[in-house]
């Protein structure tokens, strides 16, 4: 009784497998081929980004926090009053100083610091400038605005895909191939540009000479790049 039922699995296994190699033969073969295209241009840096600090010393650790803390908020006070200028607290430490054999504390040691960011650099430079009677100078930065980043990768992401389906379509010619598809394609920027960096005591001796004009700011430019990354299925004749 179960011999037929077994004679009939293995005939019809049988034919499934004589089946595949023509559909098979009916399908197009893909030969799969990673690729990469870059696209970039230069942008302008259009954000300027100072960082002040106050830093003083204290036998009392209460009234050296006091003094620390007053000369911040007349600071940030003072940077109020100017238009289109962000400001942010950075980072705040205090720490023991220690005597000559260093055993003993014989005093603290506390720094403020204060980051300003605008893109009118005129009005930061006077800014800077006129806090410097009160604090000092951390460093000074010119790097590109978000905004001004994102805009600038939107102009770029049509030329990378442009950039890329032309390398796709030299690589399926050079293959002899008879047409390609994008299997995936992922678009990222790389290498966002470093900050361009004035060093502190060039930028604090400029500004903080009353009878020198206001120093002139030339920001420069940086690379914005655009990567296209992607595997492409070319079909063969």
């Amino acid at each position: 009784m179960h011999m037929p039922r077994r004679s009939t699995a293995v005939i019809l296994t049988c034919g499934l497998l004589a089946s595949l190699p023509a559909l098979a033969a009916d399908e197009p073969r893909y030969n799969q081929v990673s690729l990469r295209a870059e696209v970039s241009k230069e942008v302008a840096r259009d954000l300027m980004v100072v960082t002040l600090y106050s830093e003083a010393q204290n036998t009392d650790p209460g009234k050296l926090a006091k003094q620390i803390t007053e000369t911040m908020n007349k600071a940030v006070q003072q940077a109020r009053d100017v238009k289109d200028v962000k400001i942010s607290q950075g980072s705040r430490n205090s720490y023991p100083v220690y005597d000559s054999k260093g055993q003993k504390i014989s005093g603290w040691r506390e720094r403020a610091e204060l980051r300003l960011e605008s893109a009118d650099f005129p009005a930061l430079s006077k800014l800077t400038g006129e806090l410097l009677q009160d604090l000092k100078m951390g460093g000074m930065d010119f790097s590109i605005a978000p905004a001004t980043r994102k805009a600038s990768e939107d102009e770029l992401l049509k030329e990378a895909v442009n950039a890329f389906k032309a390398r796709a379509q030299l690589a399926t010619e050079a293959l002899g191939g008879s047409g390609y598809k994008v299997v995936n394609l992922n678009l990222n920027s790389s290498g966002y540009p470093r900050p361009y960096l004035r060093s502190a005591p060039m930028a604090m001796k400029a500004m903080s000479d009353e009878a020198a004009p206001a120093p002139d700011i030339e920001a420069g430019t940086s690379e914005v790049t655009l990567n296209a990354d992607g595997l492409i299925e070319i079909q063969m004749p």
